[in-house]
Order: structure tokens, then C-alpha cells, then sequence
């Protein structure tokens, strides 16, 4: 009995690989369950050959447990099929940079042999006495004058804090380049365009102590995580900031208007709450403050280079944002690159080991290259022909994308995405729970639930 519960369980969590999370708690939980699901495989291959209760409850209990494993590979499947075509996607989204095939986007050891790898020592220094912001710097492990990531963090704009994930940072910085984690004023106290100005900031604070931090004064990348995504976006896309040579965003919001239109389910996130004490006010209240902090209405000639990653199956930021800026970028003949995984959730990237994490830093990794090289080699419109700028910004192939994922919809239809994966959960949640129950109720039940008292909660629920 107890293998069947078990086996039970992770049957449901298993769900969450191809179905969004309904509720805040799940979402955690899938995280675990993308990310980590190779010691899920692990548990399940030891458990499988464990016998427990009675034939009928191994019967069942294996069959739970085969299905659990079956769904527990898709993230790992779906990272190497996309891995496959990863390359070949972004050498058509920027032809003109070299093609350096010294690294594979997806290794499934590295989720095991990448754990507890080094990491790099940080600094805390003081960017603005004023507000009192610090932020965390990274050095280069390698000599002389390099370009710096400027990182900024999620939070729903109101919380989190310099310090978060910082696994990025150190394997940016091994990478060469020096990376900055900053901190930002935070809603409600301090509403848009607050947090842009302190980005603004910290740049002017890193000009002044290139010499002394061996900056590149004149290459900046902006990364943002959530709703450091989009700050990010509309800092790159709004600063007189020419230093300012791309822009990152991770599973961040890009259109606030659409996003107050169709907001997440409350069991996950209060959307609309969040994004009042963000922009001081609901969007018929402070219209004005929605559009100018939507990277999909502030695109230009100018906008930088652009790189958009988003998990099919977040519950918090639609990846459908990144559907709508990348229309804007196209329309402007803006370089850009999209990476859509079908299996993740909102901050996959929480290990940089898992298929999430392994793919979307190793597309990080070419997008810094790509566009620093284009900087240094001063490529423009005067060098290259129009095909070839056509070609800059032509939209990658479809990510690979497993049977059971729920298709993004058209870019101006409502998301019902959400509504369908939470039924759906629900419904094999209550599903699995009567089956056990009924198996509970079985004649060997009593017997069993004398050897073990803590299943008697399957009689009296």
C-alpha cells in the first residue's frame, strides 16, 4: 500500500512535466519536477522492484510507476530533440556571426556531473548613496578590459533581491565577462519608472569604475528574470543608453496592457495587485503608465539586440508576451532570438544544470557572443545588403514541442491555457485518489492498515 501511495504521488507530480501548475504551490513543486527529474527516475527505478502489500496494489502501484517514469523523460527528451535543431536555429537568426561548435546545448550527465560546480567570489558595493543600492559584482576570471552583464532580479517587482539565483552570474563571469547583479527600488513604495532609473544608475556608477573594474565602458548586456525581464526590456528599450548592446530577457512580462487584460489564475499569482503597486494604479486609472512600460510599445529602429526564453508551461507570465514583442521586433527588423521550452515552468532556470537550465544558458552564452562580435566588428545597415538584414532577423524554426503540450494560441486570442491544465490536473488528481481509495477499502485493507496505521487516512476521507 504504501508503494501504491508513493508511486501515486509521483504519478501526479509527474503530470506537471506536460501540464501547467494550478495553484502557487504546484508551480514550486514542478520546478522540482522539470528541473530535477532524473532523481525522480532514480526513485521510481529503485522503487519499481520493491514488493509491497497485496498482488492488486503492486499491480497498480507499478503501473502508476511506469506511467510517472514514462512522463518524468520529457523534459529530457524534449531538451535533446530541441538541442538537435538549436544550433542550426540560431546560426539562421544571426548568419553573420561564427558558428562555434565547441560546446552542445544539451548534455543529460551534466544534470548529474554539474552539481557543486565552482563558484565565482562576488563584491558588494555601493551604486547609490542616495536610495542606499547596492549591487554584487562578479569579476572576469580573465585579464583585461571585458564587456559587462548587468543582472537584474524578479521578485513581482516587490520583492527578491541581488543575491538570487546567482549560479548565472558566476558562469558568466568564468565565461569572461564581469557581471554585475544589481538591486532596485521596490513597489509599492516606489512605482515605474523607478526601477529604470536605478538601472540607469548602475551603468553610470560602472562607467566611472571601468578603470579601477576593467569594464569595456561601452558594452553593456541587460538580463532579467521575470519581472527583472522586464525592466530590463524597457531599460534597453527607452535609455539614451548607446553602450547598451543587447538585452536578455528570461520568462518576462513585455506587454503590461495585455497582461492586465488577462490576468493569472489567483490560485498561482494576484496579477493585477501586483502590477497596480507596480504602476501605481489599475489600467484604467494609469493607462499611460501600462503603455510606457511595455517593451511591445516602446521597440524602435534603435532597440538593441533582443534574446526571449520562455517555459510553455508557466503559470505566471504567459509565454505569449514573448509572442507579442517578437511581432514588434520583426515589424522594426530588429535582431532577435526566441527559445521556447515545452516543458518548463516559471524559473526553470533555478539549476543551470537541469534541461532548462543547460539550454537556455548555453543560447545565453551564443546571444552574448553574437551580439559583442557585431558590436566589435561594427557590422550595420552600410555593411550588409538587405537580404543579409533580413536574414538578421528572420524568426527561428518552431521549438520542438511534445504531443500532449497545449499549443500557444494565435498572438490576439484570449489564454485559455491555463483553465484547460488546471481541469485537467484536477481531474487526474481525484482520479488517482479514488483509486486508491478503492483499493483501500479491499479485503487485505484492514490487515494492512494495522501493520501501517498512518494509511488509515484513506478510510476516512
Amino acid at each position: 500500500m504504501i508503494r501504491l501511495i508513493i508511486f501515486g504521488l509521483l504519478f501526479l507530480g509527474s503530470l506537471l512535466t506536460i501540464f501547467r501548475a494550478p495553484t502557487n504551490l504546484l508551480w514550486y513543486v514542478s520546478i522540482l519536477m522539470t528541473e530535477f527529474c532524473w532523481v525522480f527516475i532514480g526513485m521510481i527505478a529503485v522503487l519499481i522492484f520493491w514488493r509491497n502489500g497485496a498482488p492488486s496494489f503492486q499491480l497498480w502501484g507499478t503501473i502508476l510507476g511506469l506511467l510517472a517514469l514514462v512522463l518524468f523523460f520529457v523534459p529530457i527528451v524534449q531538451a535533446y530533440s530541441l538541442s538537435k535543431k538549436l544550433q542550426k536555429d540560431f546560426a539562421k537568426a544571426f548568419p553573420l556571426i561564427k558558428n562555434e561548435n565547441n560546446a552542445v546545448p544539451f548534455r543529460p550527465i551534466q544534470m548529474i556531473s554539474g552539481i557543486g560546480s565552482a563558484k565565482i567570489d562576488y563584491k558588494t558595493v555601493l551604486y547609490d548613496k542616495t536610495d542606499g543600492l547596492y549591487l554584487d559584482f562578479y569579476p572576469s576570471t580573465k585579464k583585461g578590459s571585458k564587456p559587462c552583464i548587468v543582472v537584474i532580479h524578479g521578485g513581482s517587482w516587490a520583492a527578491g533581491d541581488s543575491k538570487q539565483l546567482p549560479e548565472l552570474s558566476s558562469a558568466l563571469a568564468k565565461d569572461g565577462y564581469h557581471v554585475a547583479n544589481i538591486n532596485y527600488r521596490l513597489a509599492p513604495r516606489q512605482h515605474y519608472p523607478a526601477p529604470i532609473e536605478d538601472v540607469q544608475q548602475a551603468i553610470y556608477f560602472l562607467k566611472n569604475a571601468s578603470s579601477e573594474l576593467q569594464i569595456d565602458s561601452s558594452q553593456f548586456i541587460l538580463l532579467g528574470r521575470s519581472a527583472g525581464g522586464q525592466i530590463a526590456l524597457s531599460a534597453a528599450y527607452t535609455l539614451p543608453e548607446k553602450s547598451i548592446k543587447g538585452v536578455v530577457c528570461f520568462y518576462g512580462p513585455t506587454d503590461m496592457v495585455w497582461g492586465y487584460e488577462n490576468p493569472t489564475s489567483p490560485l498561482v499569482l494576484d496579477s493585477r495587485k501586483v502590477m497596480q503597486d507596480y504602476l501605481g494604479g489599475t489600467l484604467g486609472e494609469a493607462r499611460d503608465q501600462y503603455i510606457n512600460s511595455s517593451a511591445t510599445e516602446t521597440v524602435t529602429a534603435h532597440t538593441p539586440p533582443t534574446l526571449l526564453i520562455y517555459g510553455e508551461n508557466d503559470p505566471l507570465v504567459s509565454p505569449r508576451h514573448g509572442n507579442r514583442l517578437s511581432v514588434k521586433l520583426r515589424e522594426k527588423s530588429i535582431p532577435f532570438f526566441e527559445l521556447y521550452l515545452p516543458w518548463a515552468t516559471h524559473a526553470f532556470d533555478y539549476t543551470l544544470n537541469g534541461p532548462g537550465g543547460q539550454l537556455s544558458t548555453w543560447t545565453v552564452r551564443k546571444f552574448l557572443k553574437a551580439v559583442l562580435q557585431q558590436s566589435n566588428t561594427t557590422i550595420s545597415s552600410n555593411h550588409i545588403n538587405h537580404q543579409q538584414q533580413q536574414q538578421l532577423v528572420r524568426t527561428p524554426a518552431k521549438p520542438y514541442r511534445f504531443s500532449f503540450a497545449q499549443p500557444l494560441q494565435p498572438p490576439h486570442e484570449p489564454c485559455v491555457i491555463d483553465d484547460v491544465s488546471s481541469r485537467i490536473v484536477i481531474y487526474l488528481c481525484v482520479f488517482v485518489f479514488l483509486t486508491i481509495k478503492i483499493f483501500a477499502r479491499s479485503v487485505d485493507a484492514r490487515d494492512f492498515v494495522h501493520e501501517h496505521p498512518l494509511t488509515a487516512i484513506f478510510f476516512h476521507i
